[in-house]
């Protein structure tokens, strides 16, 4: 392949990845008002972006592969590092806020929330899965049987759309069910 097409793809990518790296630049331009690892975050996306944009120069400017080859692996080692290492950072920020909230004795439990959301993405899981199997068998059942073609395609939409009714059901059960007598939630 051309270089010249690799180059306007790698162009493209990085025209397009815009909502990445501008919110990134603007975390760091941001400067103390930012935890030091999100500014190191933005730092390693903006890395990233900018050596596909280094890449897209060298596809245009180089005729062999080595260069945009090195700088791409460049970085991508650059990248790796500064996200791995705010990923360091983030943690060693959480267990120090972690302390100092522990510290003032506010150590309030959080409400419990995960019963409703797990249940409710139970429900759409299991009804994508039937929805899956409505279909298989339905088309199955048509070529055997000769069904109605509209009946074997709104099965899977009738499934889906019980399953995402008794879903929203269920979370606003546990959500009722979870508030105390005067209707606040506990």
């Amino acid at each position: 392949m051309p270089h010249a097409v690799l180059a306007l793809g790698a162009a493209a990518v990085t025209a397009a990845g815009c909502v990445w790296y501008l919110p990134a630049l603007a975390d760091l331009r941001a400067g103390a008002d930012r935890p030091v690892a999100r500014r190191t975050a933005a730092a390693a996306c903006l890395s990233g972006w900018a050596t596909s944009g280094i890449v897209a120069v060298l596809l245009l400017v180089c005729e062999e592969w080595w260069p945009p080859s090195g700088a791409s692996l460049a970085g991508a080692v650059a990248t790796v590092s500064l996200r791995a290492h705010a990923a360091v950072q983030r943690r060693r920020e959480t267990r120090e806020a972690a302390r100092d909230w522990a510290a003032l004795g506010h150590l309030r439990r959080p409400r419990d929330t995960g019963g409703a959301r797990h249940a409710v993405a139970v429900l759409i899981g299991t009804g994508l899965i039937a929805a899956v199997t409505a279909a298989a068998l339905g088309a199955v059942a048509e070529r055997e049987h000769g069904r109605a073609w509209w009946a074997v395609a709104s099965m899977p939409s009738a499934v889906v759309a019980l399953f995402l009714i008794l879903a929203v059901l269920s979370g606003r059960v546990l959500r009722h069910h979870r508030a105390g007598p005067s209707g606040r939630r506990r």
